[in-house]
């Protein structure tokens, strides 16, 4: 599991240990991961910690290959690791655009490259992606993540296609906004608030439960979270020019819970 310092990644991989699984978590912030581990008191023979730069190809061949050494096989990779800075799209610097593409998109193809290598030659795998509803209905505001998280869908819906005769599956996960901390850093950005648009928001619990309950099981090749906003999501997909008109009274919304979640920050820790 990737991303695991913090967010849906440190949760998923709690919940999982806790289901009895063996978890090797990653995360660039090992400290951050490590201390986690520690404070909740996962246990070291199922619970291993190592630090991963999903941008980097080579880090992910020694980090895998130590998966395999320490566990016996990876039967499941969960690509979870993100990256998300508002802004309009002219505004952008360049190490910014480079970020977006390099974790959110580089990133899962390079651990689904590795996982694949690995789970063809023993005959059987699951690769989980984590992409958005953004992936679905382009969001202004975020327009880079939204573009990264695009080629996350493109790219996970062809690689199971090739990946499924060597009985290999890719199931791509597309939520709508999750509370955790990437969440939080949108609150004071205006350009961010069609990602505050929702009728809620959804949780940590609710990402880990699709995987556990939906995603493992059943190996599907999409989950979408909530199914109502992914209706809306998908009419936006197939006729763009509805975003032009729906726009201005989801930002209007958008900004509405903006405002509360300012004046809530205190109590919101």
């Amino acid at each position: 599991v990737t991303g695991c310092a913090s967010g849906i990644g440190r949760h998923l991989a709690g919940v999982l240990l806790a289901a009895g699984h063996r978890v090797f978590a990653t995360d660039l912030d090992d400290v951050a991961l490590r201390a986690h581990a520690e404070a909740q008191a996962w246990p070291p023979e199922r619970a291993h910690t190592r630090r991963l730069d999903v941008r980097q190809a080579d880090a992910w061949e020694l980090v895998f290959a130590e998966a395999v050494d320490t566990m016996g096989g990876v039967d499941v990779l969960c690509n979870v690791a993100g990256y998300l800075l508002p802004g309009r799209v002219g505004d952008y610097a360049a190490e910014v655009v480079h970020r977006h593409f390099d974790v959110n998109t580089k990133g899962v193809v390079f651990g689904t490259q590795v996982a694949a290598r690995h789970m063809i030659g023993r005959g059987r795998g699951h690769i989980i992606n984590i992409a958005s509803l953004a992936a679905l209905a382009p969001v202004p505001g975020i327009a880079l993540y939204s573009a990264s998280k695009y080629a996350v869908r493109g790219f996970s819906l062809a690689a199971a296609q090739e990946l499924r005769p060597h009985g290999v599956a890719v199931t791509v996960i597309c939520p709508d906004a999750v509370d955790t901390p990437m969440l939080d850093l949108q609150v004071d950005h205006d350009a961010a608030a069609m990602s505050f648009s929702g009728p809620r928001f959804l949780t940590v619990d609710d990402i880990s439960a699709a995987i556990l309950g939906r995603a493992l099981p059943r190996r599907p090749l999409e989950i979408y979270l909530p199914r109502s906003r992914a209706l809306l999501a998908r009419l936006a997909d197939l006729f763009p020019r509805t975003a032009l008109w729906l726009r201005p009274a989801l930002e209007r919304r958008g900004r509405a819970r903006q405002a509360a979640m300012q004046r809530e920050r205190p109590s919101r820790g």
